[in-house]
Order: C-alpha cells, then structure tokens, then sequence
C-alpha cells in the first residue's frame, strides 16, 4: 500500500495542483458555496463516487458505506472564505508558493481531501465504517458552522469520530474555542447638541456599557482561556447631534464551557442592569453561536490526537503542536462526539489578501489526509 500510495501521489502532483487552481477561481464567500459545491459534485462523479448530493446547507457530501451504519467517521474540509468577493481570484505562483486570497485556508486542505478520495475510489477500497466525505459550508465567520450543525442533524447519533482538514501541519487542535457573538443596539432621546445638551445620548450610554463590560473580571480556570472583545461601534448622526441610536458588535470566547457560560452570565445581566436604569434602551440580536466541548471521551480523544500527531510528525518531518482553534470540530465536541482539527499544509497569511502556500508541502499534505481516511479502509 505504501508504494501505491508513493506512485499515486508522485503521478497526482500536475492534477493536484489544476484543481487547487480551479478551486480557488470559483468564489465561495459563507453562505454562497453553490458554484463550489456544484464543482465538486461533477468533480467526485466524474472519479466514479456514487450517491454524492448537496443538501439545504450547500454541503456537498459524498457517504460510503453510510446507510445502515451507527459508526461514521465524518472527514470535511470547508468550501467558504472570509472574503466576500464574488469575481474570480487568480492564483499566482513564484515557483515557491502559490499566491491567492483562501489559497491556504482552506482551499489547498479541501483540494488534498479530493485528491485523497479519488484514491480510495480509483483503487475501490473497502470501507471498515460508514465514511462520510463532506466539502462543507459557513466554517468562516458568521457562517456559525452551518454546514456541521446541518451534517450532524442529518446523521445525528450515527457519527463516531469527526476529523477536518484545516490549518497548518505543524499544530493540532483537539480542543476548540467557544464564542458567542452579539449586535448590542442602544437607543436614547437625544436631540441638538447645543439646544437639548444634556439630553441622553445613545453613544455616551454605548460607552458606559462598554466599560461596564470591559471591567469583567474574566473567569480564571486551569489550562483555560478566555476573552472579550467590541470589534466594531457604529452611530449618530452628526457632530452636532446628540446620538438617538448606537450600536456594536461585541463577542467573547473561551475554550471551558463554565467559563463561557461565566461571560455568557455576565454580559446578559449587564444588559439587564443598564436597561432598568432607563436612561437608553439596549436590545441584543445574536449573530453567532459556536459552542465549546462537552462531555468528550477524553481517552478516545487523545487516542485520536496522537495519531494525528503521528501522522503530521512522520510526513513533515517537524514537531507537530498541540493548540486550540474555533473550527468545525465545535459542534462534534460540543455534543460529545471525539474531533480533531487536522493540519495539512504549510503557508501563511490565512485571512489575508497576501495568503501563500509553500507548494512542496502539498505532497505532505496530501500523504497526511491519505494516512488518516485510509485508516478506516481495507484493500
């Protein structure tokens, strides 16, 4: 199998690097996968692989071995980037790297994960376990993981173990890091500001509730870590208004579910407190939840955790670190269900126009995803 494994990849390189180039020119902001989808379907068809669809969620998934079983090991990759054009991208190339906006994240580990398919399909490898394929939507962002939550209602207490392709081969990510994510609006009377000076501003109130929030002191846990931030404050009129609305975009995050629930706690009875006040009214839309891990088989866990390491370290040949990641692995952990976020390349620049990925280490990349899906496969 090692040899087959060597020749396919040595053979694959000219293909492997046409469909990371065809990938990263179809654009895929979350929540507009279609045309990504779409192309991986006939892609997968056109290797041979029967029953894939794309379901209400823009997943496309292909199964094997799927219907009758309770023991599916779920393998994805995500289709969006953070970038929300809707032209093409033009993957460039120096000889080193490729050069493109998602080239890395996650364009080259879902190209990987299709070339590694159409290796169990071309050799028709027998699965041990129901196998499920996913090229999978909405990882990014406030895409809030709606292509996972769709595949694990979908198969809901069928999937055993769940691995994604994502990242850097040189870290691991067993454990993942929750977030809630809010649009705090705040109204107020407001009026001129020298004619009605004194009235109560929307800004001046959205100030004072952010230094309320700001004065938290954040939960302290052993081997946990949590945060808060206001990314973006937005309101008034202008500089001679006193502001009637106001609004922001607050979060906070934490690998420990008590901690989480600590911020969470926090953060509504702040609300609570400044609206009984009644100087302003503040109202809350949530605009993403992704939960932390919960009741997970800590054995299995590291079970699965070291052999990715193993995996990683044997193909790259560089120490592989353990470390905490917001992926599609949340909603798996969170339900209790063993996952592990899986690094498959090497480049830089994720979530940035000047993204670039070290093309030798595609090989790598690819050999790694083999390693792992061809364990649940016999020949």
């Amino acid at each position: 199998m090692e040899t087959l494994i060597k020749n396919y990849i040595d053979n694959s390189i000219e293909e492997l690097h046409s469909l990371l180039k065809a990938l990263v020119e179809i654009p895929a902001p979350s929540h507009h996968e279609e045309k990504r989808a779409e192309f991986i379907k006939s892609w997968l068809e056109n290797q041979g692989a029967k029953g894939v669809y794309i379901d209400d969620a823009l997943n496309c998934v292909y199964p094997i071995n799927c219907e009758n079983s309770n023991d599916i090991v779920v393998f994805c990759a995500h289709t969006d980037t953070v970038f929300p054009d809707t032209t093409p991208f033009e993957l460039k190339s120096d000889g080193e790297y490729f050069y493109a906006p998602g080239v890395c994240d996650d364009t080259s580990s879902l190209t990987m994960m299709l070339m590694a398919t159409k290796f169990i399909i071309e050799n028709k490898l027998n699965p041990k376990r129901g196998v499920l394929i996913v090229a999978n939507s909405c990882e990014e962002g406030l895409g809030n993981l709606k292509g996972t939550k769709k595949i694990m209602e979908d198969y809901k207490g069928r999937v055993t173990e769940f691995y994604t392709f994502d990242g850097n081969y040189s870290h691991v990510a067993p454990r993942c890091v929750g977030s809630h994510r809010y649009e705090v609006n705040c109204e107020a009377e407001g009026g001129h500001s020298f004619g009605n000076f004194g009235k109560e501003s929307a800004i001046h109130n959205l100030a004072k509730l952010i230094t309320e929030l700001y004065a938290v002191k954040v939960p302290v846990k052993q081997n946990a870590k949590t945060t808060f931030n206001v990314g973006i404050i937005e309101g008034g009129t202008s500089v001679n208004t006193i502001a009637q609305n106001a609004k922001m975009l607050y979060e906070y995050r934490s690998d420990d579910v008590e901690c989480l629930k600590y911020m969470e706690d926090f953060f509504h009875q702040t609300i609570d407190k400044f609206n009984q006040e009644g100087k302003a009214k503040f109202t809350v839309n949530t605009v993403g939840i992704r939960p932390c891990a919960d009741n997970v088989d800590e054995n299995k866990l590291n079970a699965m955790t070291e052999r990715v390491i193993t995996v990683c370290e044997n193909r790259s040949k560089k120490p592989c670190t353990l470390t905490t990641m917001s992926t599609d692995c949340n909603i798996p952990l969170s339900l209790g269900i063993p996952a592990v976020c899986v690094g498959v390349y090497d480049g830089s620049g994720e979530h940035r126009r000047e993204e670039k990925l070290l093309i030798s280490s595609l090989p790598i990349g690819l050999n790694i995803c083999l390693d792992l899906m061809l364990d649940n496969f016999g020949e």
